[in-house]
């Protein structure tokens, strides 16, 4: 029996350290619904055309949305602030699961208000969140 569907995100390059976390959920009797952290959600721009690019694009973020919806919790793991190039994914996924009422995990820095609310959970570290979850 499954005790909770948990989403994680976070930014792509941290798909394997993410395929041990949801290993360690999993150990714990959780399913991880984030299929994203397979590592099959690379889209390289100079094997694709434009417009095979933008379709690989639309397939990620449509997978990425059922399988926010399908989870009861999102977890997100998040950086300390890097510039522009950052592309953010991991916030709209946040802001999707607070916006329909899950119940969200921040793990590791504060990086905008909405971090902070009061049905936000804050966790510095990992083990933190996980404990939580055991």
């Amino acid at each position: 029996m499954i005790d909770m569907r948990i989403y994680l995100a976070a930014r792509y390059s941290r798909y394997q350290e993410l395929q041990g976390y949801a290993t360690e959920l999993e150990r714990a009797g959780h399913e991880v619904t984030s299929r994203w952290i397979q590592g099959n959600h690379q889209i390289s721009d100079k094997e694709l055309s434009e417009e095979a690019a933008e379709a690989r694009r639309i397939q990620f973020a449509q997978e990425d949305l059922a399988d926010l919806f399908k989870a009861e919790l999102c977890i997100s793991f998040t950086e300390v602030p890097r510039g522009s190039n950052s592309r953010g994914g991991r916030h709209v996924e946040f802001g999707i699961a607070l916006g329909v009422g899950k119940p969200t995990y921040i793990v590791g820095h504060r990086e905008n208000v909405f971090h902070c609310l009061p049905q936000v959970q804050f966790f510095p570290t990992w083990e933190q969140a996980l404990g939580t979850l055991r």
